[in-house]
């Protein structure tokens, strides 16, 4: 049975629960299929968002613990917010650990582009396990990226759906919005 540790233990400038987060993320893990055990390393003394995996083995995420905030109570724990963050790394996370998924590169190397696709991906697959999810802001955000056209929409509607994508799959949807942006320029 996989382990979730959530640090620090004691907390000094945002009022969260080490519990409650590990108590999202034990839930997301089973519904993910991930059985691993998880880190989870919260820099309270930032007000900003920033998350990271750093590590595979053992599966370590770094947050910024802004990111896990309630954005209408500051320093107050979101449970919504960590199911967010936490079920778009954890489904990227799910996907490295595929064989079948192929060899993305690491997260420092990926194009905002290819990062914006497979953010599309992840996050369609906790909408379909029923947690609330911003599509729009999710579509406004590819569109940003990948082109405000016809050709990104059906994209991004095909990785949002998407199941048992492949990073082939995600490098040719990049490859697709990046042809039709450069047709319509051109």
């Amino acid at each position: 049975m996989a382990q979730v540790t959530v640090t620090p233990d004691e907390w000094h400038y945002v009022a969260f629960d080490s519990g409650r987060i590990a108590t999202v993320a034990d839930k997301l893990l089973g519904e993910i299929g991930l059985d691993v055990d998880l880190v989870i390393e919260v820099d309270e003394t930032t007000p900003m968002g920033r998350v990271s995996t750093t590590s595979l083995e053992p599966l370590t995420v770094s947050v910024e613990s802004g990111a896990f905030e309630d954005a209408k109570r500051p320093r107050q724990l979101s449970e919504q917010a960590v199911a967010d963050v936490l079920g778009r790394l954890l489904h990227r996370c799910s996907d490295r650990l595929d064989p079948g998924f192929g060899e993305p590169p690491a997260d420092t190397d990926l194009t905002l582009q290819q990062s914006t696709a497979w953010d599309a991906y992840a996050v369609g697959r906790c909408a379909r396990l029923g947690y609330p999810v911003q599509r729009q802001r999710r579509l406004y955000h590819f569109r940003n990226r990948h082109g405000f056209n016809d050709v990104a929409d059906l994209a991004f509607a095909r990785l949002w759906d998407g199941e048992g994508l492949t990073w082939a799959d995600i490098e040719a949807v990049c490859a697709e919005t990046e042809a039709a942006k450069v047709a319509t320029v051109g």
